[in-house]
């Protein structure tokens, strides 16, 4: 399968979220979405990020957008990691992974020498018709949710 790219149809996305609930991408026909996808809740890039997303949430909703944080974490993580950080920004547990792998962020990684699987941390930016806008790749949080926020307001 090729990597998704801009002008793609974003793939279906149907996954519970933090609260246990079922969110699905076509929820949102007729929103624009930011899919943003993490390695793991609790890390400290992952926090960072999902507190940026939580904090302009105003400033995402009057852009007419949704913001939605996807991992591999289980809703249980998900849901303590919201309870400890105040988090504003549903959460879905993509545990089995196939929705990393339709997004092509399931990727190879390595860290002190050793090679492993994990998230890239990623983020699609989906037009209100379900195509992708946007898509920026080994995210460094820092200046990111500003980023998404131009980009959306570009729209």
């Amino acid at each position: 399968m090729s990597e998704l790219a801009p002008g793609d149809t974003a793939p279906s996305v149907s996954l519970p979220r933090d609260g246990g609930a079922t969110v699905n991408l076509s929820d949102f026909a007729g929103q624009n979405v930011v899919l943003f996808f993490y390695p793991r809740d609790d890390t400290s890039g992952c926090t960072k990020e999902a507190v940026g997303f939580t904090q302009a949430a105003a400033a995402f909703a009057a852009a007419n957008l949704v913001v939605i944080g996807v991992s591999k974490d289980s809703v249980k993580k998900h849901d303590k990691f919201v309870a400890k950080h105040g988090l504003g920004v549903p959460l879905l547990s993509d545990e089995h992974g196939d929705v990393c792998e339709r997004y092509g962020v399931w990727k190879e990684k390595s860290m002190y020498g050793k090679t492993y699987m994990g998230i890239e941390r990623t983020t699609f930016l989906v037009r209100a018709d379900g195509t992708i806008a946007e898509i920026w790749r080994k995210v460094k949080v820092p200046g990111h949710v500003d980023a998404v926020l131009d980009a959306v307001r570009a729209l």
